[in-house]
C-alpha cells in the first residue's frame, strides 16, 4: 500500500472538480456514513482528512449519480484496495468468474449464477470507472478488462446452462465438469466485444451457432436439437440481461445473425455458411472482421471463422473487391467541409466525426487490402491503424492522428455513460450536462473541452470524407445508412426531416431490402443497384404526401418480385418511373396491391408508346392472339387470359391515374378489354366442350353484355352482366361421344364460360360475372334460346328489365346470331309503351333503391339522390318512351342526351345532365381505381385527393364537394320534372 493511500487510483492527469460545493459537502457526508456502516476505517479516515482521495471520490459522486450510488454501496470494496493494487483486484474478479465455468465452480441454480455474475460485474464496473476517470487505466485497458469479463461471464452462463441441460436429460455431456469443450455451441462476439473494445455501458453483440454433431455431447432426440439450442440461447440472454435487485450483467443483442427477422436465435453452422456464401452483404463482411470466439465451443468457433475467411477476405485486389467496398460507402452520406457541429446532443459514436467514422475508415481499408496482407486482418481499431500505416496503406500521420482521436472520443463516450450507466453515445442536450462530462474528464471548464472535442470531430470528419473524394454524392438530405443490426440515429433523423412519420420503422423496412430477405435482392448485383437508387426512391416517396405508406407498398412490391436487377436498372435509368410508382403507391392502393401481387405487370410500362394512349381494340386483339398463340392446353389459355387482362387493366389504370387517359375513355378501354376477354374465353369454352360432347350442327350462340360492359362505362371494379343466347332446333343434339340435347348443351357451355371467367387459378380471377339479368332471373335457365328471350322480353318482362336492355349489346359469339340479336334488341326498345305507367314504374324503382341502397356518403355519386342513377334513369326513360332510336341500345347516357331531339328537355337541362354524367363518371373511375372501400376524405391519400380534383377540374376538395352537391340538386330537380318525385309515396 502506498503511503498516501491513493496509488490504486494512479495519478490523475488533472484534478476532478465537482463544480458544486454544496453538493460536494453533502456527498462527503454520505460517503462518511457509508464508511462507518461498512466499517471501512481507512477509507473513512482518508475522507475525513480531505486529501486527494477524498476530493476525487466526492467529485465522482457529485458528477455521476450512478457511480455515487455504487461508491456508497461498495465502500468495503474500496477499503480492500488499500491492501491490493487495482489490477490485482480486477484479476481476482476474473479468476472468480472463470472458476464458475469448470467443475464444482459451476453454479447449481440459475438464480445463483445470475446473482454471482451481477455482483462481480458491479465490483468490476466501479473499479474500472474510478480507474478510468483517475487516469490509472488507459482506454485500451478499460475496454480490455470489460471485454475479458464479458467473455468470462458468458462462459460461466453457458457452462451452467449446458450442465443443467445434461442433468435434466435434454442432452448428454462427455465431461460435465467442462461443459463448453466440444459442446458445438458457438458464441461469436461481434463489434466492440469482438475487438476487445467494449465501452463502459455497452451491450454485447453476439451470433449464436451450433454444430448438430459435436464431439463433446450427444442428443437423445435429434429432432429437438434446433428447438433446444434456441431455448438455451434464449435462456442465456435472460441470464445476462434481465434486471434483478443486483442489476444486470450485459444487455445482449443477437440481431447481427444472418437474416435476424426470419431465423431462430441459434443457427446451425452449415446454414450460416450457406447464407454468407449466397446472400452475405457488404456490411456483414465488414462486421465479420471483428468476429471472435467468445465462449462455448471455442475450437468449433475457430473452425467456423476459418471456413468463413473467403467471404470476408478476397484473395486479390480486383475491381469486384473495390466495388464491394464502394457499395458500403454509397450507403453513407459523407459530410464534406467544416460545417457547424452542435456539441449539445452530439452523438460521439454515430455523429459527424464520431467513433463509427474511424472504425469505418479502418474497416474499408482492411477489406481492400486484407485479402493480400494477413497482418491487416486484426480486430482492434488502433492496432489496425498502426498496421495499415506500417504496410503503406495509409499515411503514418493519419494513423497517429486518428488513433489519438479514437482514444479521446472513447474517453468522452465512457464519461457520458458513467453518469447514469446508460447505453448512450449522445452528449447531454444542455450546457450544464456538457460541463458535467467535461469535469469528469478532468477539465476545469467546459469551453476548453468544447474546443478539444470540436477539433477532434473535425479532424475525424476530414479523414473520413477523404474516402468519398471520388464518389458521387447520394444527395444532400443527410445520412442514409441502412447497414448493421441497429438503426443509425442520424439516418432516422434524416428520414424524419424528409417527412416520414415513423422513421424508425422505415429504417427497419429499408434495411431488410439490403439484407437480401426477398428473392429480388438476393444477388450482390441487385443489392448494389438498389443501394444506388435508394436515396432517390426515399426522396421521391417523401414528396408523395404519404411517404410511410409508399415505402410499405414498395416493400410489398419487392416481396413479390421474382428478380430485381432488371427493375432496379429500369428505375435507375428512368427516374420518371420512380415518380410514377410513388404516385401509384400513394394515390391508388388498389393499383399498388396489383403491383404487389403481380409485379410483372410493371413491365408493360417499358413500352415507349405507353403514355401516348391506349391501343385500339384491334391492336389489342393482335397482342392477345400473339400471347395466346403459345398456349398448349385449356388451362394454360385461361391463365394467359388472366395475365393479359391483369396487365392491360393495370396499364389502363395507370394511364387514368396519371391523367394521360380521360375517365370516359378509360371506361371504354376497360369495356373493349373485357369484350375481347369474353370473346376468347367463349371460344376456349366452346372448344373444350366440343372435345367431350361435340357440336350442334347449325347451332349458334352469342353473349349479350349489359350494365357497364354494355354501355362501355366499366370501372376498375366492375363485374360483367351477361346473358348467353343460343339458336338451335329444340330437338337438336350434339354429335360427340357423349351427346347432349340443345338446352343442356348450351347450359354446359354457359357454365364453362362462367368458370373460364371466374374460377380462381394461380393467376387469379378474370372477372366476377352476373347472369341474373337473363329472363326470369335465377329462376330461368342459365342459357336462353333466342326465341325464348324474344318472347319473354316482348310479353313478360318488367319495366326495369327493359331499362337494363337500354345498355344491352352483343359482345361475343357467332356473327349471324349477333346481328339477329342486335336487331331484336332495337325492336324491343322501340315497342310502344304507356308513358304514365313507364314513369310510375321508373319512379317506383328509384324510390326502392333510395330506401334499400342509400348512398353511403356524399361521395357516393352513383346512388346519391341526383346522382348517376338518376341520370341513367332519365336517359332510359327517353329511350323507352319513344325517342327515335338511332341504334341507341348499348350507349351511355351522355350519348343518348346528345342524340335526342324533340324529347321535352331543353338544351340547358341536357347540357347539365351531360356535364353531370361526365363529372360523376370521372369521380367513380378515379375512386374505384384507387380504392376498394370507397372515398373518405378523412383517410384518403393526398395523391388520390389531388388526382380526383384534377380529373373533375377543381382546385380543392371543398370546391369540388360544393359543385357535386349543387349538381346533385339540379339533377334531382330535372328527375322530378321529367318523371316525378321518388321521395313521395304513391
Amino acid at each position: 500500500m502506498a503511503d498516501d493511500g491513493t496509488a490504486w487510483f494512479g495519478k490523475p492527469a488533472k484534478t476532478i472538480h465537482p463544480g458544486d460545493a454544496a453538493a460536494a459537502e453533502k456527498a462527503q457526508g454520505i460517503l462518511l456514513a457509508a464508511c462507518e456502516k461498512a466499517d471501512a476505517v481507512r477509507l473513512g479516515e482518508a475522507v475525513r482528512d480531505g486529501g486527494a482521495l477524498s476530493e476525487f471520490l466526492v467529485a465522482v459522486m457529485v458528477l455521476s449519480p450512478f457511480l455515487g450510488h455504487q461508491i456508497e454501496r461498495q465502500t468495503d470494496v474500496l477499503e480492500s484496495l488499500f491492501d491490493v493494487p487495482l489490477t490485482e483486484a480486477l484479476e481476482a474478479i476474473l479468476r472468480r468468474t472463470e472458476t464458475m465455468r469448470h467443475g464444482e465452480g459451476i453454479a447449481s441454480s440459475e438464480a445463483e449464477t445470475m446473482t454471482a455474475l451481477r455482483r462481480e460485474k458491479a465490483v468490476l464496473h466501479l473499479l474500472l470507472a474510478l480507474g478510468d476517470i483517475a487516469g490509472a487505466l488507459h482506454v485500451r485497458e478499460t475496454t480490455t478488462w470489460l471485454s475479458r469479463f464479458a467473455e468470462t461471464a458468458l462462459g460461466a452462463a453457458i457452462a451452467f446452462i449446458l450442465r443443467d441441460a445434461h442433468n435434466t436429460g435434454k442432452l448428454t455431456l462427455s465431461d460435465p465438469d467442462e461443459p463448453e469443450a466440444g459442446s458445438g455451441w458457438i458464441m461469436l462476439s461481434m463489434g466492440k466485444l469482438g475487438a476487445h473494445e467494449l465501452n463502459y455501458s455497452s451491450d454485447i453483440d453476439l451470433i449464436a451457432l451450433f454444430d448438430p454433431d459435436p464431439a463433446g455431447l450427444s442428443w437423445p432426440d435429434r429432432y429437438m436439437i434446433g428447438e433446444t439450442m434456441g431455448r438455451m440461447t434464449r435462456r442465456l440472454v435472460r441470464i445476462m440481461q434481465e434486471r434483478t435487485g443486483d442489476g444486470y450483467v450485459f444487455r445482449t443483442d443477437l440481431r447481427l445473425r444472418p437474416d435476424p427477422g426470419s431465423t431462430p436465435l441459434a443457427i446451425p453452422v452449415e446454414a450460416a455458411l450457406v447464407y454468407y456464401e449466397a446472400r452475405g452483404q457488404n456490411w456483414e463482411r465488414a462486421a465479420m472482421i471483428k468476429a471472435k470466439p467468445a465462449a462455448g465451443d471455442i475450437d468449433a468457433a475457430e473452425r467456423f471463422l476459418y471456413e468463413l475467411r473467403p467471404f470476408v477476405w478476397r484473395k486479390h485486389l480486383d475491381y469486384a473487391a473495390i466495388a464491394d467496398v464502394h457499395s458500403i460507402k454509397r450507403q453513407i452520406h459523407a459530410h464534406k467541409g467544416h460545417g457547424s457541429i452542435a456539441i449539445e446532443g452530439h452523438n460521439v459514436k454515430l455523429g459527424r466525426g464520431g467513433i463509427r467514422e474511424i472504425e469505418f475508415f479502418v474497416q474499408t481499408q482492411q477489406l481492400i487490402f486484407g485479402g493480400r496482407v494477413p497482418e491487416l486482418r486484426g480486430r482492434g481499431t488502433i492496432a489496425m491503424l498502426d498496421a495499415l500505416a506500417e504496410h503503406g496503406c495509409i499515411e503514418q500521420q493519419a494513423a497517429e492522428v486518428l488513433g489519438r482521436c479514437y482514444v479521446f472520443l472513447r474517453r468522452v463516450e465512457h464519461a457520458i455513460q458513467m453518469i447514469a450507466d446508460e447505453q448512450t453515445h449522445k452528449l447531454p442536450d444542455d450546457p450544464a450536462g456538457v460541463e458535467r462530462v467535461a469535469r469528469m474528464l478532468g477539465y476545469e471548464d467546459a469551453e476548453t473541452f468544447r474546443a478539444d472535442l470540436l477539433e477532434t470531430l473535425r479532424t475525424v470528419e476530414t479523414h473520413y470524407a477523404a474516402l468519398f473524394e471520388h464518389e458521387a454524392e447520394l444527395g444532400s438530405e443527410g445520412n442514409l445508412v441502412f447497414t448493421g443490426g441497429e438503426s443509425d440515429p442520424d439516418t432516422v433523423e434524416t428520414l424524419s426531416r424528409m417527412g416520414y412519420s415513423r422513421p424508425g420503422d422505415i429504417w427497419r423496412v429499408v434495411s431488410q431490402w439490403h439484407m437480401g430477405r426477398y428473392r429480388a435482392v438476393q444477388s450482390e448485383r441487385a443489392r448494389s443497384r438498389l443501394t444506388e437508387i435508394t436515396p432517390l426512391l426515399l426522396k421521391t416517396f417523401a414528396e408523395s404526401g404519404q411517404p410511410d405508406d409508399v415505402v410499405i407498398g414498395f416493400d410489398r412490391f419487392l416481396s413479390g418480385l421474382p428478380a430485381g436487377i432488371q427493375v432496379f436498372s429500369m428505375l435507375q435509368s428512368n427516374p420518371r418511373l420512380i415518380h410514377l410508382m410513388a404516385l401509384i403507391l400513394s394515390a391508388a392502393p388498389r393499383l399498388g396491391a396489383i403491383i404487389a401481387a403481380k409485379p410483372l405487370v410493371f413491365d408493360g410500362m417499358l413500352d415507349p408508346a405507353f403514355f401516348t394512349g391506349v391501343p385500339a381494340k384491334e391492336d389489342l386483339r393482335g397482342r392477345l392472339e400473339d400471347f395466346l398463340g403459345e398456349a398448349r392446353a385449356y388451362e394454360e389459355t385461361l391463365d394467359r387470359l388472366r395475365i393479359f387482362a391483369s396487365e392491360q387493366r393495370f396499364l389502363i389504370g395507370v394511364r387514368l391515374l396519371t391523367g394521360s387517359l380521360e375517365p370516359l375513355r378509360a371506361g371504354q378501354a376497360l369495356a373493349d378489354l373485357a369484350e375481347l376477354i369474353v370473346e376468347y374465353a367463349l371460344e376456349a369454352a366452346r372448344d373444350a366442350l366440343a372435345e367431350k360432347h361435340g357440336v350442334i350442327e347449325g347451332g349458334e350462340v352469342c353473349v349479350i353484355g349489359l350494365g357497364r360492359l354494355g354501355s362501355r362505362e366499366m370501372t376498375a371494379g366492375s363485374d360483367l352482366d351477361l346473358i348467353l343466347l343460343y339458336d338451335a332446333p329444340s330437338d337438336a343434339e350434339s354429335d360427340g361421344e357423349k351427346p347432349l340435347v340443345a338446352s343442356m348443351y348450351f347450359m354446359r357451355l354457359t357454365q364453362r364460360l362462367m368458370a373460364a371467367l371466374t374460377a380462381p387459378t394461380a393467376e387469379g380471377v378474370l372477372y366476377e360475372v352476373d347472369f341474373r339479368l337473363r329472363p326470369s332471373g335465377n329462376m330461368g335457365p342459365l342459357a336462353t334460346s333466342f326465341r325464348g328471350f324474344s318472347k319473354y322480353q316482348r310479353e313478360d318482362a318488367w319495366t326495369w328489365e327493359h331499362q337494363a336492355l337500354c345498355r344491352a349489346r352483343t359482345v361475343a359469339g357467332d356473327p349471324g346470331l349477333r346481328e339477329k340479336t342486335e336487331t331484336e334488341l332495337t325492336a324491343i326498345l322501340e315497342m310502344p309503351r304507356d308513358i304514365e305507367k313507364l314513369k310510375s314504374d321508373i319512379v317506383s324503382m328509384r324510390r326502392r333503391l333510395l330506401k334499400e341502397k342509400p348512398a353511403r356518403s356524399p361521395w357516393d355519386v352513383k346512388l346519391a339522390e341526383g346522382g348517376l342513377t338518376d341520370v341513367d334513369f332519365i336517359a332510359q326513360f327517353m329511350v323507352l318512351s319513344g325517342l327515335p332510336n338511332r341504334n341507341l341500345n348499348g350507349r351511355d347516357a351522355a350519348h343518348i342526351f346528345k342524340s335526342s331531339e324533340d324529347d321535352g328537355l331543353d338544351k340547358n337541362a341536357k347540357d347539365l345532365l351531360v356535364r353531370a354524367f361526365s363529372d360523376y363518371t370521372a369521380i367513380m373511375q378515379i375512386v374505384r381505381l384507387c380504392s376498394e372501400k370507397g372515398f373518405d376524405p378523412e383517410t384518403a391519400p393526398k395523391g388520390l385527393i389531388d388526382r380526383l380534383c384534377a380529373a373533375v377540374g377543381f382546385p380543392t376538395l371543398e370546391t369540388l364537394r360544393a359543385h357535386i352537391a349543387e349538381t346533385e340538386d339540379n339533377v334531382a330537380e330535372i328527375f322530378r320534372s321529367v318523371l316525378g318525385d321518388p321521395r313521395s309515396e304513391p
